[in-house]
């Protein structure tokens, strides 16, 4: 079975069919992700089936938990190397995406690969969450906020619901173990103008990898002091 054979059963096994086209993208964003690993800490996986199952089928395993063909628009909060963002704009191309993150060698790596790509409706911008949600253009503008940042779920709120449109969603990509950290964010997320609304688990095909996706709705806009100033959401989470 050759790579791309493994990519499409992989796949496959979400439910997601890639065409031609898709499945080459795929191996072009493998072989500059590895390329560039090599100057620059984007990953600590790098063997195929690895970054297969461990970045591309985690990033657009969201289809257990929600539909993106029912969503035009979405951000991807500390996307890091483009992950979920870029897997899912490859399999989803009518989305309109944008990747977020803080480190800027990071967002020239997603401008190259974009280009390599040869996407339309898809921009990196450099900023941190708490900055780039107080501007007009961004709050409150996406039906979809999706995140796989490593942060508790109570801060992961404040940085990611004021992008999310009332009626959107943000969907944080969660480990099994998280009952815990929902029942400790429950008061950020209502502050903020969320709602839980289910947490779907599923593990990664032919592995012991669970996820959890925590699916939380914006139900009412969030409150203008929110998000604080950089570094308060992480230094101290709401409700806490």
């Amino acid at each position: 079975m050759d790579k791309t054979d493994i990519l499409r059963e992989a796949c496959g096994k979400t439910g997601i069919e890639l065409s031609d086209r898709q499945a080459e993208q795929f191996m072009i964003y493998y072989d500059f992700l590895v390329e560039k690993n090599k100057v620059m800490n984007l990953t600590a996986i790098t063997e195929f089936e690895d970054v297969v199952l461990k970045h591309f089928v985690d990033s657009i395993a969201i289809v257990q938990a929600v539909d993106p063909k029912q969503y035009n628009s979405l951000i991807d909060v500390g996307t890091g190397a483009g992950f979920p963002g870029v897997p899912l704009k490859i399999v989803f191309p009518h989305l309109n995406v944008v990747l977020m993150d803080s480190l800027n060698k990071r967002i020239l790596f997603l401008n190259e690969l974009i280009d390599k790509l040869q996407c339309n409706d898809i921009k990196a911008v450099h900023a941190r969450a708490e900055d780039l949600a107080r501007q007009k253009e961004y709050r409150a503008s996406f039906d979809i906020c999706v995140s796989r940042a490593v942060a508790n779920l109570s801060s992961l709120s404040e940085y990611c619901l004021p992008f999310v449109r009332r009626g959107g969603l943000f969907v944080s990509y969660k480990s099994i173990q998280i009952d815990e950290e929902i029942n400790d964010s429950k008061k950020a997320v209502f502050l903020l103008g969320g709602k839980l609304k289910e947490k779907k688990e599923f593990y990664l095909p032919d592995s012991e990898i669970g996820r959890s996706f925590v699916i939380i709705e914006k139900v009412n806009e969030t409150p203008a002091k929110y998000p604080r100033k950089a570094g308060m959401p992480a230094k101290e989470p709401l409700g806490r």
